[in-house]
């Protein structure tokens, strides 16, 4: 089977895309909270691992600190608008107490950061903890769960790696419907799927 591969259309294959693990050259934004500054700091440093190891420079990473979760995608947003990042990576930690107060935050958090993403064009992951108690929170944020922050890292350097495909891949389709189809390559009149 052919695929497409790094943007290449072939005409009559299938097309795969599929985001390489590579940060290099690419402008990361990490919009982190400091409430919650245990879990949250472990979820930040186990973002940093990931984009360093997966070869982004440190000079192309802001880190961006907020107040809360809620202030969060407001960061975020104004980071979008500055057109200095390639992805935003949203990190936060949620821990439920005696009120309804943090499902109403998960919910807007969750919903305003892929707003954010939507709309500004920019790809954003999603590092958010949200959990009953502190213990579950840190189980993670490099506990047996694993680290939400690299985590939501590596899904940022995969996702805009497959929107730069995608948007390539774009441009070389429009280039071939635009070119003439070669000699013999045309429908037949009546042909099944054409317009009589």
């Amino acid at each position: 089977m052919n695929l497409v591969a790094q943007g290449r259309v072939e005409e009559n294959v299938m097309h795969i895309v599929e985001g390489r693990l590579d940060a290099s050259g690419k402008r990361f934004g990490i919009v982190v909270s400091r409430t919650n500054e245990l879990v949250s700091s472990r979820l930040l440093e186990g973002a940093l691992d990931c984009l360093r190891r997966h070869g982004a420079a440190d000079h192309d990473i802001e880190v961006v600190r907020v107040p809360g979760a809620f202030e969060a995608p407001q960061a975020a947003q104004a980071l979008a608008r500055t057109g200095r990042v390639d992805a935003m990576i949203t990190l936060a930690t949620l821990i439920r107490g005696e009120t309804p107060h943090f499902d109403y935050l998960a919910g807007e958090v969750t919903r305003d950061t892929a707003r954010v993403a939507l709309e500004s064009g920019i790809p954003g992951t999603f590092g958010v903890v949200t959990a009953d108690s502190l213990e579950q929170a840190t189980e993670r944020a490099g506990g047996k769960q694993g680290n939400k922050g690299w985590q939501a890292a590596l899904a940022a350097i995969e996702l805009v790696r497959v929107i730069d495909t995608v948007a390539t891949a774009r441009v070389a389709a429009s280039a071939r419907v635009a070119a003439p189809a070669p000699p013999g390559r045309g429908r037949r009149k009546g042909a099944r799927g054409s317009a009589s």
